[in-house]
């Protein structure tokens, strides 16, 4: 644990340059790298939740990298939706986070639902059940979405799209 602690671990912290990523990567086993825009509001939220992880999860190391500030990396990596979290174990990219789709698709996701899907890409030590995804059973707060009829383009429901009148 202590070994972790001087590592770096236990904490959310931004590293200033590409060449700093591959000598942070390369010291600790698992690695949770957040690539982020100033400009993003979805980075901040992001940000809000790896702060509460990287405090609770000191077994993986948890950075952010400024995207506009990499382009080497964000090349090499396949990055072209931020937020994305690139999930690093042994060194090598194991998984992506890539905006909020495996979050439940919202933006008031849960610690708990990001720490869910750390633990699926088994990054982060996962104490819940994994084949139970935390935002199924929250409840829905928000817009709902109604499934509309299909209609034609003439506007009539029970009108043919053939040709054969």
């Amino acid at each position: 644990q202590k070994e972790w602690l001087s590592k770096g671990h236990g904490e959310y912290r931004e590293i200033p340059s590409e060449r700093d990523f591959f000598q942070e990567v390369k010291e600790s086993k698992n690695v949770v790298c957040h690539f982020y825009r100033e400009t993003t509001f979805r980075c901040q939220i992001m940000d809000k939740h790896l702060t509460v992880l990287a405090k609770k999860h000191i077994e993986t190391k948890f950075l952010k990298l400024n995207a506009e500030k990499s382009p080497f990396l964000c090349e090499r990596l396949r990055i072209k939706v931020i937020p994305t979290l690139a999930l690093i174990k042994d060194g090598k990219t194991q998984d992506y986070v890539v905006g909020f789709t495996d979050l439940g698709n919202t933006d008031d996701f849960t610690t708990e639902t990001l720490e869910w899907r750390l633990g699926c890409a088994d990054i982060i030590n996962y104490s819940g059940n994994l084949m139970d995804p935390p935002f199924q059973s929250q409840k829905k707060y928000g817009t709902s979405f109604t499934k509309l009829d299909k209609k034609t383009i003439r506007g009539k429901i029970y009108d043919s799209d053939s040709d054969d009148d």
